[in-house]
């Protein structure tokens, strides 16, 4: 997780934490809406993803204020509720693709293109960002 971490904070100018909190984001995002078993084999090649998983889901809380209610009233999920964690953790619009294209760039690396095109070919709008 250090080296995925030092990579997203070189390519992205985020800060290591705001770095650690939009990574936990996004793979708990692939955890809720990708394929199972694809998304374990990455899971499993990154050592500390389930804490950053665990960390994230804990922040969902209930409600998520007017954002939250705002993305239920849009239809509540997928790629466009992500963008809107990730801007409240910090993330800026213009670093979410390129934090996006080294975190797949990393998994790419460390699992494939077979488990790694199948998460990406199956969330709508995914794409955008990788």
């Amino acid at each position: 997780m250090e080296e995925l971490l030092a990579r997203v904070t070189a390519r992205t100018g985020l800060d290591a934490a705001t770095a650690q909190t939009a990574i936990g984001h996004i793979l708990a995002f692939l955890q809720k809406e990708g394929p199972e078993t694809e998304v374990n084999q990455l899971l499993a090649a990154l050592p500390g993803s389930e804490s950053l998983i665990a960390e994230s889901n804990a922040g969902e809380g209930g409600g998520g204020g007017l954002m939250g209610m705002l993305g239920g009233m849009m239809g509540g999920g997928g790629v466009m509720a992500l963008g809107q964690k990730l801007m409240a953790a910090g993330v800026p619009m213009g670093q979410m693709q390129p934090l996006g294209q080294e975190l797949f760039a990393f998994g790419r690396e460390k699992v494939g293109e077979d488990a790694m095109g199948p998460i990406i070919g199956s969330i709508p709008g995914l794409n955008q960002f990788v």
